[in-house]
């Protein structure tokens, strides 16, 4: 039985003892909500309140242009004693122009600041402010200070570390899509090492970095901004922490756009929302296949979408044999796509990738998925946050054969994504400190403001069934849908009619009277092999689709940590 949200304020009483948990027998924490946690987090943001943040330039290590200011907030490591250790989480600002963008000579009343973040696990949103200045987001620009920040463990913000970075990204690497018994014993040998790395590294302060502890930094961020009420927007994993903020503190919530829902289904956190990626990851995939072939006079990578995939195996197998430029094998090939799967705007560079390959010429695969080793630390960063908190917000299972069984009957019918999932994740299994027992995301009518979630239809990182399964949960949400589009994180980005029910939102509270839908988006137009424009950038008018992108920085480091 899950335990009950508990909004009361017995703060005497302190929960430390352990319960097994009932499948795999490792220990997790009771009572999600957490008495004591709540009584901390109170305090913590009476104190951030009282101090504020001290906005002024960003560091030299940080050489952000524009307007944008830096600063810093204090919150507890473990909110269950706010007086023991803290830590420093980095903060981004610019201040809202007040300027009407149709009309400069009219000024925009400020309605606040609006917290922003990217998802991850391991995003950070400190470059976000910087988007106002786009078309797509000068109306929000106008009326609200954008804020970023690094969550704790990333970056600047006491930041975690689960290996040596210089050894961190390995490259050629393999990515069987039907690995071999001994192949599976190295990933398995790998992922134990990994685990047993951040635990190293990191000592008891590990077991902090969840969710929930996310959840309540936001508070006190929303404390210290001088903010009685949070106004946030969340895309991809920002949209489960961001649920989990509306379910503790409902009546802090003033306005909160969940961009690309995570499904919060407390069963599916973490392992079988992995699960439903790679199966989503297929379909997208597939979509992509599609594309290529419906422009198969300028790719020439085959005229159905099977011939595409055919294209695709035999560059696979010639880079296992010999990685092109010594640095791209199949593992490095799979990261590029697996990019296309996130964003369409990525398929032109991706397919004209490939087909420049199979005719010869390296070098745009080369450039477009070789490894980045002035890149590695920020990775590795990535990486062991999105670890630490998966694998301390859940359960997982703890015995190979059920990882190996689902797996195995997963990647018959969706073998794109599938083993390099389960790599990514599956320290998991092994992971040496308690697990806590994720919060029953609901909300009661009237209990929190009307909220908006966005979603595309065919999104692979975050299935459409999470959107729906949120609206479900929190009372008064509405659900905007862009119909056949796939695209991981939709606001702000080339679909004007998102862009309305955003606005309209974020700017006037407004929401339709019931879930709504958009058409998709136009999708990208070809390039062929040798147009060295910015193919990538043929959406690239759309802000929404350059934030978002950040959102898949660890997310797309499912491919970065492969065996040789």
């Amino acid at each position: 039985m899950r335990a009950a949200v508990l909004y009361g304020t017995a703060g005497s009483m302190i929960l430390t003892a352990l319960v097994a948990a009932p499948a795999g027998g490792e220990p997790i924490w009771p009572d999600p909500a957490g008495v004591a946690e709540m009584h901390g987090t109170a305090v913590a943001a009476q104190r951030a309140a009282a101090a504020g943040i001290h906005f002024g330039k960003c560091s030299k290590e940080q050489p952000i242009p524009g307007d944008l200011q830096c600063g810093t907030v204090t919150v507890p490591l473990d909110y269950a004693h706010p007086d023991g250790k803290r830590i420093k989480l980095t903060v981004s600002r610019v201040k809202a122009t007040g300027k009407d963008a149709k009309n400069s000579k009219r000024k925009v009343p400020r309605q606040g600041a609006f917290v922003y973040n990217p998802g991850g696990p391991g995003a950070s949103s400190m470059y976000f402010p910087l988007i106002g200045f786009l078309p797509e987001w000068k109306p929000i620009a106008a009326a609200y200070d954008l804020v970023g920040y690094a969550p704790r463990g990333v970056d600047r913000s006491a930041p975690l570390s689960c290996q040596d970075p210089k050894h961190f990204v390995k490259a050629p690497s393999q990515s069987p899509t039907h690995p071999s018994e001994s192949y599976k014993k190295e990933r398995i040998a790998e992922a134990k090492a990994y685990a047993r790395g951040c635990a190293r590294r990191s000592g008891s302060a590990l077991r902090h970095y969840t969710s929930l502890n996310n959840a309540r930094d936001l508070d006190v961020l929303r404390a210290a901004l001088g903010e009685r009420k949070l106004t946030f927007m969340g895309a991809s994993y920002g949209t489960y922490f961001g649920a989990l903020y509306a379910t503790l503190f409902p009546s802090h919530v003033r306005r909160m756009v969940f961009d690309s829902a995570v499904n919060p289904d407390p069963d599916q956190i973490w392992y079988r929302n992995n699960l439903d990626q790679s199966a989503a990851f297929e379909g997208r995939w597939a979509d992509f296949r599609t594309w290529i072939a419906r422009h198969d006079k300028v790719y020439g990578l085959g005229a159905t979408p099977e011939e595409v995939l055919h294209s695709y195996e035999k560059a696979r197998a010639q880079l296992a044999a010999s990685p092109a430029g010594g640095k791209v094998g199949p593992g490095q090939l799979q990261g590029a796509f697996l990019e296309a799967g996130y964003y369409d705007d990525y398929w032109p560079q991706s397919a004209m990738a490939l087909s420049a390959y199979l005719k010869g010429d390296p070098k745009p695969l080369i450039e477009q998925a070789g490894p980045h080793p002035e890149a590695a630390a920020e990775q590795e960063n990535g990486n062991a946050v999105y670890t630490a908190v998966e694998c301390n917000d859940a359960s997982w299972p703890t015995d190979w054969r059920t990882w190996d069984r689902d797996n195995t009957r997963l990647a018959r019918r969706a073998p794109f994504e599938t083993w390099d999932n389960v790599w990514m994740n599956l320290p998991c299994a092994y992971w040496p400190v308690p697990r806590q027992e994720p919060l029953d995301v609901r909300t009661l009518p009237g209990e929190l403001p009307p909220t908006l979630i966005l979603a595309a239809e065919r999104d692979a990182a975050t299935p459409y069934d999470g959107a729906l399964e949120l609206e479900r949960r929190l009372s008064g949400s509405v659900l905007v849908t862009e119909n056949g589009a796939g695209t991981h994180g939709i606001a702000g980005g080339p679909n004007q009619c998102v862009n309305g029910y955003l606005n309209a939102y974020v700017l006037e509270g407004r929401l339709p009277e019931r879930s709504a839908a958009c058409a998709p988006h136009a999708q990208p137009k070809p390039a062929a092999p040798g147009d060295r424009s910015k193919s990538a950038e043929t959406s690239a008018g759309s802000a929404g689709s350059e934030i978002s992108k950040s959102s898949s920085r660890s997310e797309d480091s499912k491919t970065a940590r492969q065996a040789p």
